[in-house]
């Protein structure tokens, strides 16, 4: 089971520097982390040197509160990584928090991770049978075990060898004693930079992370890149490619990532915005010979539905406006018992602007649908605020699958466009219609949509992965997936 919360979960984030000379290490990781506080806020993170050994502070919380204390005094050093954390794999502890450290056979080795190790289970057990002790339940500990283990004559090869053996999500930074590395999966699934400025290395999960740096230069790590950088400046070599083609994850583009940001070399909002615009162009064609939109105004989910509801209504052709504002204060989406309690949690964080949408037919437009519970909420908000319709878009197509890639997706009994038609979900969540994006219209908003993995709508997984009997037992309205074969239990 899932922890039960009703959006998908983020992904974590990953920052490091190195540098040319001794600097305020811990100062400057604070920077970037709080740019990527979105990406994770249950738990944060750093590592760094200091006199020959490796100092890790971590702990609950966001960037704000655990590492503030790093802004004052300095703290001279060389190289540094940091971690913001949404658990995906393992529960939201202390002892999971990141960057994890341990001193082994092949030295100090402090690592932090983003994404999903899809054959853990396997690596577990069999370490596990060998005598291994696990500290913590993220995978991310998965990779220090093997580096340690590992009886290769030295570090880098150990690395290698780890890396060869894992399957799954990972864009992650590691220290090895003075060194810095920076890594991506050979699928590509998770976005990473690396760049140069300021007599620093910087390497980061996404470019607003360079930008609060000021670093103008920086490009993605290559999939399956492995970069060394230390005194001799920045070296690179690659694992060997595990498919004739990448698998970025486009929730990247229509959720996770910051618009303005660039994940993949791609503007996230205007990408966005064209995916917006292709759900309007989509939605006026399905309307019949008429072509007319079905609202008077579009009113975006703040803040994941800004970007798609500008793009929408710009290609519609009618007034944008916010008539929900939300209360950042609130933190996290609660995780209430009851609907009473639920409903409660989503008035707490998001308001009707009652001047905007008094009378109006309202196309809201969101960027995915899960369980549909915050949608029921959201609507019935709307139309107490004296919305006279509300119709329901969504800039993602259905979601039907689970995630093993580093998304917190719930099973597919909890999804619920596998349980409902478009029409049964409206009447559901009290909307007069829902629609979502199709899968090939989203491609076409893509320059390179092979590129990207669509597993979480269609099931087409690049490789093997750890999906139960029950869940594929589960009737689908849609078409069940022809390679079905690459999945297991």
């Amino acid at each position: 089971m899932t922890s039960g919360r009703p959006s998908l979960g983020h992904h974590c984030g990953v920052a490091a520097i190195y540098a040319s000379q001794e600097i305020n290490i811990p100062e400057k990781l604070f920077y970037p982390l709080f740019s990527l506080q979105h990406r994770g806020q249950e738990s944060t993170g750093i590592a760094y040197r200091k006199g020959g050994g490796t100092v890790v502070y971590k702990d609950l919380g966001m960037v704000s509160s655990v590492l503030s204390r790093y802004l004052q005094g300095s703290r001279p050093s060389r190289v540094g990584i940091g971690h913001v954390r949404y658990s995906t794999h393992g529960g939201s502890k202390l002892e999971n928090a990141q960057p994890i450290l341990v001193s082994c056979n092949k030295g100090e080795i402090a690592l932090a991770h983003n994404g999903n190790i899809s054959n853990t289970q396997e690596l577990k057990n069999r370490l596990f049978a060998e005598g291994s002790i696990f500290q913590t339940t993220s995978d991310t500990e998965l990779f220090l075990h093997l580096i340690s283990r590992s009886r290769a004559p030295s570090f880098q090869e150990a690395l290698f060898e780890t890396l060869r053996t894992t399957e799954g999500a990972y864009s992650m930074v590691m220290m090895h004693d003075d060194e810095l590395y920076a890594i991506r999966d050979p699928y590509g699934f998770r976005p990473l930079f690396i760049g140069s400025g300021e007599g620093m290395t910087v390497v980061a999960s996404e470019t607003c992370a360079m930008d609060i740096l000021q670093i103008r230069e920086f490009r993605s790590v290559e999939p399956g890149e492995v970069i060394r950088v230390d005194d001799s400046g920045v070296h690179s070599s690659f694992l060997p490619q595990r498919s004739g083609r990448l698998h970025q994850c486009v929730f990247e583009l229509i959720y996770f990532a910051r618009p303005d940001s660039q994940v993949f070399d791609d503007p996230v909002h205007e990408r966005r915005k064209r995916m917006g615009a292709a759900l309007a162009a989509q939605d006026m064609a399905t309307n019949g010979t008429t072509g007319q939109p079905v609202g008077d105004i579009v009113v975006p989910v703040p803040d994941s539905g800004n970007s798609a509801a500008l793009g929408y209504a710009e290609a519609s052709g009618l007034p944008f406006d916010f008539g929900l504002t939300r209360n950042h204060y609130a933190g996290r989406s609660f995780i209430m018992p009851t609907t009473d309690a639920r409903e409660l949690a989503v008035r707490m964080k998001l308001h009707p602007v009652r001047e905007v949408i008094s009378g109006k037919r309202i196309v809201l437009v969101d960027d995915s649908l899960v369980r549909g519970t915050t949608s029921r909420s959201l609507v019935k908000l709307l139309k107490e605020a004296g919305a006279r319709e509300v119709h329901l878009r969504l800039s993602a197509p259905e979601i039907l699958w689970p995630c093993f890639f580093g998304i917190d997706i719930p099973t597919r009994r909890e999804l619920i466009s596998n349980a409902m038609s478009n029409e049964q979900i409206a009447n559901h969540i009290g909307a007069e219609s829902v629609r979502f994006l199709s899968i090939e219209t989203l491609k076409s908003c893509l320059d390179r949509p092979d590129n990207y993995c669509f597993a979480c709508f269609n099931g087409d997984y690049p490789f093997r992965v750890p999906i139960s009997r029950e869940e594929l037992s589960i009737p689908a309205r849609h078409p069940q997936p022809a390679g079905l074969t690459h999945q297991g239990d």
